[in-house]
């Protein structure tokens, strides 16, 4: 092994996140950029450890040092990349390479192929649309070797076929490696592709013709990759809130002072913009009114009374930044689901029947991840007495089949992510799915449920008993005097709860205990969550407040119950 070849200090840029073991430094420079290969590389799918017993070679040099721990994902798909990208150091696969991709089988990104036949050009326009890959002539589907040989006739022939698919295809190399010859094609960066047959795209390990509604989804996908970066039309730098940008450069934990004579440049910084133009994403980030630039750039928050949609009793339409949608969506579910107080050291504590976090990690991921380029659509949140909606414009992005959901991730609005991100308040790990899954878990709830259809809707389903399962597994005298107790005494607890229990009877007591908790302030939500209708929430109003329980602050409209007792 040549000197140099000891440590991993000095790899190139692309392979910086390799752990120290994995491979040797300063090989030739590669001839082809491994960025984009290391990024949704074809050979993501393969487990190193299968690796460990037997060295490999390249150029004549072994690597024998591969992680006994488990290296980070980005370690794997470097090195694999490097293996099977260079691993004759000039873009050619070697037979050991096709040994590899032989035992992982075909999938989203290998196709096999016993005999070279034109009709490859619908696996060479699949991958294309879809995340690359790679296609082994002479080995059956069974994996069995049955051998082709390339001759300057068959390149000629592939090559044409890549160059008559519309937009052209280029092929990445055509090689033989050993008794196989290997055609390796890259995410096109023009989708959707077509060939003479149609348009096709790869799904796990097969390769299918696309209906007109995937291609049009397509289209709109190729579209979205750009929308936010697009400049937004009829806004300038005078319709940014600087007060909006200081809140984010607040929450990122920047140091330095904006004003209007630097804000044109902090936007340039950040992806919001460049000199002379804001972009779609600053826009609906900072814009002080976005309505009148992105009107249907809009949250629709909505808490329905059962579990239909026939009768709702709060609306409410946020038309503002993100961040505050965010917010304004986050203190509406909070507002209308169930909630009960423990005392703790003199502390109350408020806990909520879902777990805040997982509502709040599916409202982030349909802000980041919502389809804007979808016209006349809008985010909605939807609260039911049986569970929680949240729905946001755009199924599945482009390139993640429904079997890779919620274990890789592709970010549909990159420069939003970012911002987000550098507001603490989204990972880039892709780990959203599986912490809400977690959380709810935790919390001894129903895991939610997601699905993807042209919207994606993530649903929360709730105890609708939740909060009066709190008040009635125990007796009032019990809950009352508990409480009072551990700040009172339990003599005067049990003494004034007494007096109470003799006073209030079971819907008024219902109605006290949430109208103290804050979550319930109008006639119609006290009836749907205690039960009763209306007329019975009003007599037990109007007896509440003669005897001296609650009053009325401010006026019929606007104001709010107080309990006094």
């Amino acid at each position: 092994m040549p000197n140099g070849w000891k440590t991993a200090r000095n790899w190139p840029r692309w392979c910086s996140t390799l752990s120290p073991a994995c491979l040797p430094p300063n090989p030739a420079p590669a001839p082809a950029p491994l960025n984009n290969l290391c990024r949704g590389s074809t050979y993501r799918r393969f487990n190193l450890d299968k690796l460990q017993p037997k060295p490999l070679e390249f150029e004549g040099f072994k690597i024998s040092k591969i992680p006994q721990t488990n290296p980070t994902r980005g370690c794997r798909v470097r090195l694999l990349c490097y293996l099977c990208k260079t691993g004759s150091m000039g873009g050619h696969m070697k037979p050991e390479d096709v040994r590899l991709l032989i035992g992982e089988g075909e999938g989203l990104r290998v196709e096999f192929k016993e005999r070279y036949s034109t009709k490859i050009d619908r696996d060479i326009t699949a991958f294309a649309n879809s995340r690359g890959g790679v296609i082994l002539l002479g080995i059956a589907d069974d994996g069995r070797i049955a051998g082709e040989t390339l001759s300057n006739q068959m390149k000629a022939e592939i090559l044409s076929l890549a160059r008559n698919c519309d937009p052209h295809i280029p092929i990445s190399c055509i090689s033989q490696a050993g008794e196989v010859v290997a055609v390796e094609i890259p995410e096109g960066l023009e989708k959707p592709y077509s060939c003479s047959s149609g348009y096709f795209r790869r799904l796990d390990a097969v390769t299918q013709k696309m209906s007109q509604k995937e291609i049009r989804g397509i289209f709109r996908e190729t579209t979205d990759l750009l929308f936010e970066s697009l400049p937004c039309p009829g806004i300038s730098i005078s319709d940014i809130s600087l007060l909006k940008v200081k809140s984010f450069l607040k929450e990122s934990g920047a140091s330095f002072k904006v004003d209007k004579a630097n804000l044109e440049t902090i936007l340039a910084s950040i992806g919001a913009g460049s000199k002379g133009h804001v972009n779609n994403a600053g826009a609906m980030m900072f814009a002080a009114d976005i309505g009148r630039f992105i009107p249907y750039c809009e949250i629709v928050l909505c808490a329905f009374k059962g579990i239909t949609k026939t009768h709702i009793y709060d609306r409410k339409d946020v038309r503002d930044s993100l961040p505050v949608q965010l917010k304004e969506a986050m203190e509406f579910v909070k507002k209308h689901i169930n909630i009960r107080s423990e005392i703790h050291e003199l502390d109350r504590h408020d806990i909520y029947e879902l777990p805040l976090d997982a509502l709040r990690e599916a409202l982030v991921n349909a802000v980041v991840h919502r389809d804007y380029s979808i016209r006349g659509t809008s985010i909605y949140v939807n609260v039911f007495d049986d569970r929680v909606e949240i729905e946001n414009p755009g199924g599945i992005p482009a390139g993640l089949s429904p079997k890779d959901f919620g274990k890789a991730s592709v970010r549909r609005n990159l420069v939003i992510a970012d911002l987000f991100h550098r507001m603490g308040k989204v990972e880039r790990l892709g780990s959203g799915i599986k912490r809400m899954r977690d959380l709810m878990a935790e919390a001894g709830l129903q895991k939610p449920r997601f699905e993807t259809t042209s919207f994606f809707r993530a649903v929360f389903f709730r105890d609708a008993e939740y909060a009066l399962k709190q008040v009635e597994g125990k007796n009032s005298r019990e809950r009352l005097g508990e409480k009072l107790g551990e700040k009172l005494g339990e003599r005067l607890g049990e003494k004034l709860v007494d007096k109470l229990v003799e006073k209030l009877g079971e819907n008024e007591s219902k109605i006290c205990h949430f109208l103290k908790a804050g979550r319930y302030s109008t006639m119609t939500s006290l009836a749907a969550v205690i039960g009763i209708s209306t007329t019975a929430v009003e007599k037990n109003v109007a007896k509440l407040k003669k005897k001296g329980f609650i009053r009325r602050v401010g006026p019929a409209k606007g104001g709010h119950w107080e309990v006094l007792k």
